[in-house]
């Protein structure tokens, strides 16, 4: 089906991308990668097609100096770029790891002016153009910020700003450190700026207000060549500009080409959530959950007759590297329904369907989240389909824990009738259950989603486990069990899930 395209101007202009999650982002409340971890997230994000990675902070610590060493060694497509001070042993330390550019950045508001660094303006203007020429003596590409630009006075700001381009800077960024602006008041920043200064300009946004993507865009609109982001909007306090969503606004809406091989946004994006700790909310925009699902009737019927009635058209899923999905609850239609069981060779009747609808909504309708797997039990009850067969029959369970032990899981089951025995190690009971599973599982499968809610209180609560597989097609596919014991429920909902996944496989094969 033909994209629907919005009327842009076809001068494509292009925006690079300068990428700080390894740094700023790092610096989000609770957030700390390894050595091992931020290499990862770097040659992810070179692979995405990011044209500057902020490896790091290398005066703060000789680990961070190895860090970004490491990084500016690995042989990357994008340059490698280290944060320094205005101070020349912050300098070194950048070109001791061999970056390929020095961000060096001084702080231009009166109120951190004041509070951080105690320099009057004229200091301010000295000490810039100082330490940009040092930069430029040693090393081709420099970047400065002025920190806080938003809250700088408007002239002062710009006499920094002229004193950068002055000096040598190859590129000047503008902070909204605070994440005070809104668009139409960085437009003109931006716009002014540029009066002034011959530098290409970039830009930093932060989301304290919620308009940090609002800011970049307007900011590249007004004429800014770059602008930094972080993946899932990573960073102190309310975090930065997204990547994902800033980009796919320049790519799908503005028509500005970034370079970013967008189909690769929703992988990044997964792992650094699994390194960070930080979840994606389901509702994030463009790499969530739920940013290509539906469950409302109205919407599931346009969105299988077209996807583009209640999707943007210019960014489909498989743009950014994501499913679509139909999902189930309380507002499901009939045409959803039957189409997520005709996937599957199922084909009730009209009453039939009628009959599976009412109790989904019945059964959602009490609070509880409807899974695929509690679809086809429904299904085959209303239609007399089902056979009762299952692939994985768990014949027995034992998990070995404690504070001076490696947890350590054991399982015997019958697999395709065959009894197979194996074991696994994990960070924690139920991990080291869900490892030993999958271990023995006939099919390459792996974890997308795990949720436990209690369903009662106390220390003996009822718990519920909702787990969710994904095939090596990128096919999901979710089950659940429930009992008082967490780790036992886990093992079955595991279970539950790939006797699923193995009996659609088989469905498809022979409809």
């Amino acid at each position: 089906m033909r994209r629907i395209v919005f009327s842009v101007d076809n001068k494509k202009r292009k925006v690079t991308i300068f990428d700080t999650t390894l740094r700023d982002g790092e610096q989000t409340p609770g957030v700390s990668f390894t050595k091992v971890q931020k290499c990862a997230i770097a040659g992810e994000l070179s692979s995405l097609g990011v044209h500057f990675i902020e490896a790091g902070f290398p005066a703060s610590s000789e680990s961070e100096r190895d860090t970004v060493r490491e990084i500016a060694h690995i042989g990357l497509n994008s340059k490698i770029c280290g944060l320094s001070r205005s101070v020349q042993a912050d300098v070194d330390a950048c070109l001791d790891c061999d970056v390929d550019m020095v961000h060096v950045f001084i702080p231009t508001s009166e109120v951190q002016r004041m509070h951080t660094i105690r320099k009057s303006p004229e200091e301010v203007i000295e000490i810039t153009g100082n330490i940009i020429r040092y930069v430029r003596d040693h090393i081709g590409l420099c970047m400065f910020s002025a920190m806080d630009a938003t809250r700088t006075d408007p002239q002062f700001l710009i006499d920094v700003c002229k004193a950068a381009d002055d000096a040598g800077a190859t590129i000047i960024n503008v902070p909204d450190t605070v994440g005070i602006y809104t668009p139409n008041r960085m437009h003109k920043l931006i716009t002014g700026l540029l009066s002034h200064v011959q530098c290409p300009l970039d830009v930093h946004c932060h989301n304290d207000f919620g308009l940090a993507v609002a800011n970049t865009v307007a900011a590249v609109n007004a004429g800014a060549s770059q602008m930094q982001v972080t993946v899932n909007g990573m960073g102190e306090r309310a975090g930065n500009a997204d990547l994902a969503q800033s980009v796919m606004i320049l790519e799908s809406i503005e028509g500005i080409s970034t370079g970013i091989k967008t189909e690769h946004l929703v992988p990044v994006s997964k792992l650094v959530s699994r390194y960070s700790g930080l979840s994606i909310p389901p509702i994030q925009p463009v790499v969530g959950d739920n940013a290509f699902s539906h469950e409302s009737g109205i919407h599931s019927h346009g969105v299988i007759a077209c996807s583009a009635t209640f999707e943007p058209g210019i960014m489909t899923p498989e743009m950014v590297g994501h499913k679509r999905r139909l999902t189930l609850g309380k507002h499901v239609g009939r045409h959803a329904v039957r189409q997520m069981l005709e996937e599957v060779h199922i084909h009730p009747g009209d009453v039939e369907l009628d009959q599976i609808v009412d109790k989904i909504k019945f059964i959602s309708g009490k609070g509880k989240r409807i899974t695929d797997a509690d679809l086809y039990e429904i299904a085959d009850s209303v239609t007399g389909t089902a056979n009762g067969s299952r692939t994985i029959i768990l014949e027995d369970f034992a998990v070995m824990t404690g504070n001076h032990v490696l947890p350590t899981a054991s399982v015997r089951a019958l697999v395709n009738g065959k009894k197979e025995t194996y074991s696994s190690t994990g960070t924690g009971p139920v991990d080291a259950a869900l490892n030993a599973i999958l271990g023995m599982s006939p099919f390459r499968v792996q974890l997308k989603e795990f949720r436990v809610e209690a369903i009662s209180g106390g220390s003996d609560a009822i718990g519920h486990v909702t787990i969710a597989v994904e095939d090596e097609g990128g096919s999901t596919f979710d089950a659940s069990a429930s009992g008082d014991d967490i780790v036992l429920a886990s093992a079955e909902a595991m279970i539950n899930a790939l006797n699923l996944l193995y009996r659609i496989r088989e469905q498809k094969k022979n409809p």
